[in-house]
């Protein structure tokens, strides 16, 4: 329906014809007289069926005109006519599955606890291929998630060198989830047949770890790489591959039935970024650049080839005052989202 006319210049007559109603309901509460083109709610109601057309539906259009009228100082937000973010505030009914101009899905809610009290989600990864959810919490608790149900989940409740997990991901090649701690890397191999607790524990990692993502590359289905983010402003790259399983093994045993890897047989290039925390790394394919970030104002969001964690070249940044929290890359568009 929205495709047939200017989304944008719609949505800033629609803002124009908020702001006349809020100055309007102002000056009536301060007990000042109006300019005589008072807007009603059959003007209102008629000029935004004009704007958007069928996109709007009529108790969306009730729910945000009474808003205005009834707090002009506190003005809803514009999706809010699209029935978006209202929710049960203003008595109406959910949104449907699918709204005209924002794709909502209704809330599917997994009905038993991978958690336990004093315990939160620190990462959750999507596998589109595979149509899976992979959910870590901060003390230790690894799931996975179809659809439906869970179908695999193991606790590091009790392995005290292992808990504090930071952030998680799927290794697509080697099928491993990964998941870093505060001083080692975690590979769970959730699908073993002979345990669902058996993989590895890549140990120890000198700096404290924040944050892991992995690299999507297809040239090579017996390795995967992996980027992290320390507290020091480091970005790591390590790549794993399925002989480091056999041949990295540490004389000094098992963490339960994960066998320890030495970190020191690995080569682990590594840059220093940023003058603070990392606070996400993510590749994107599309780009064929990795991205990092951190509340650092000077070196706050990098965007470069994973090629620069191995030497000394200058690498692509920006600064933002107070830095970045988060970043996403948008295809469609061409363009990448920062949130600080």
């Amino acid at each position: 329906a929205l495709e047939s006319i200017d989304f944008k210049n719609a949505l800033e007559q629609f803002q124009d014809l908020v702001e006349k109603m809020i100055i309007q309901k102002t000056k009536e509460s301060s007990g000042l007289c109006t300019d005589g083109d008072d807007i009603d709610y059959d003007k209102f109601y008629s000029t935004t069926q004009t704007l958007f057309g069928p996109a709007v539906k009529d108790q969306n259009i009730q729910a945000f005109f009474r808003r205005i009228m009834s707090n002009p100082d506190e003005r809803p937000e514009w999706p809010e006519i699209f029935g978006c973010f209202t929710g049960e505030r203003d008595g109406m009914s959910s949104p449907s599955k699918e709204n005209m101009v924002l794709l909502i899905s209704e809330k599917q809610q997994i009905t038993h606890s991978v958690v336990k009290r004093k315990d939160i989600i620190k990462g959750i990864v999507k596998v589109p291929l595979l149509h899976l959810t992979i959910t870590a919490s901060q003390r230790g608790v690894l799931t996975v998630f179809n659809k439906q149900k869970i179908l695999f989940s193991y606790s590091f409740y009790f392995h005290q060198d292992t808990a504090w997990i930071t952030g998680c991901d799927y290794l697509p090649n080697l099928k491993y989830v990964v998941a870093v701690t505060e001083s080692t890397i975690i590979l769970w191999d959730y699908k073993s047949k002979e345990s669902k607790s058996d993989g590895f524990v890549i140990k120890p990692m000198k700096n404290c770890l924040l944050c892991v993502c992995t690299v999507t590359m297809a040239d090579n289905l017996a390795k995967d790489t992996i980027l992290m983010g320390d507290y020091k402003g480091y970005v790591y790259l390590l790549t794993i591959t399925s002989d480091d399983f056999i041949m990295k093994q540490s004389k000094t045993g098992k963490v339960s039935q994960f066998k320890v890897l030495d970190s020191e047989s690995f080569d682990i290039p590594k840059r220093k970024l940023h003058d603070d925390w990392v606070g996400k790394v993510k590749y994107f394919p599309a780009l064929k650049r990795f991205g990092s970030c951190s509340t650092d104002s000077i070196n706050s969001f990098v965007l470069d080839d994973i090629k620069r964690l191995e030497d000394q070249l200058p690498v692509k940044e920006f600064s933002v005052p107070k830095g970045v929290n988060a970043f996403t890359y948008c295809g469609k568009a061409k363009v990448i989202v920062t949130g600080g």
